[in-house]
């Protein structure tokens, strides 16, 4: 069983180690590395390499690949999220300070893969996702008009918006497994010149929870990162209303909302 409180203990335990923070700071300088790489960057040994590496997967900070014969290694920034919006803004202000620090260092145009735990059944989180009312409550205010229908197009939009805020067509529908999209920005004529990305929605039941890893790519090496850089709150929302069916009210959480 996966639970908020072991989710604390876990990410808090893994930023504790210099060499799992080193780790962290060498995919956050080259996200998707792989293991031989890694070990080249330290003097421990390769097993050293592999158990700090296996406790920050534990933790949820850091996702794996294969590509080919490969592992690859990414940064997850969506545990720090969690822990700030969730736990740590109750307290001191220093203590948000910092973490917040550590949150925005790992929120780099590097982080294309996000992970995340949810207890829920793959149907109301699925439903979560394609559902426009429900979507509102934790992406900025917005959602997605469209049917789901492979093929279709859709437009982003939201009550507080002047206009559609991001656009694009709908790929693979398997519920309540896999949903693939593009994505092409509209809010800034900034991020939509970086033109049409891809987003993949990936749901795995495990015992009474699901896991979900949300994939952006097809996008430019240094790309505006506001493309990406909202996934973290936006998944971390998602995750505090089928919960605790409570709104994130950290800054740009309802930005849209109207």
């Amino acid at each position: 069983m996966v639970t908020y409180g072991r989710c604390v203990d876990e990410v808090f335990k893994a930023l504790a180690d210099p060499t799992r923070r080193a780790l962290l700071d060498e995919l956050f300088r080259q996200d998707g590395q792989t293991l031989n790489a890694l070990e080249q960057r330290f003097t421990i040994t390769r097993f050293g390499v592999m158990k700090h590496l296996k406790q920050l997967e534990g933790a949820g900070l850091v996702v794996t690949r294969r590509h080919g014969r490969e592992k690859l290694h990414f940064l997850n920034p969506v545990p720090i999220r969690l822990v700030h919006d969730r736990w740590v803004s109750k307290y001191s202000e220093p203590w948000v300070a910092a973490l917040s620090e550590i949150k925005q260092r790992l929120e780099t145009p590097m982080e294309k893969i996000y992970e995340i735990y949810v207890r829920t059944t793959p149907e109301l989180l699925w439903h979560a996702i394609t559902d426009p009312e429900i979507r509102r409550k934790y992406n900025f205010g917005a959602a997605p008009e469209t049917d789901w229908t492979p093929g279709t197009h859709y437009l982003m939009s939201a009550p507080g918006a002047p206009g559609p805020l991001a656009e694009g067509d709908v790929l693979e529908v398997d519920p309540p497994r896999r949903l693939v999209h593009t994505m092409t920005a509209l809010w800034d004529p900034d991020v939509t010149a970086e033109g049409a990305s891809r987003v993949t929605w990936e749901i795995e039941q495990v015992a009474d929870s699901c896991r979900l890893v949300v994939t952006h790519d097809q996008l430019r090496e240094g790309a505006n990162d506001q493309l990406f850089g909202g996934w973290p709150m936006i998944l971390s929302g998602l995750k505090t209303w089928l919960e605790t069916g409570q709104l994130l009210t950290t800054p740009g959480s309802l930005m849209y909302a109207g």
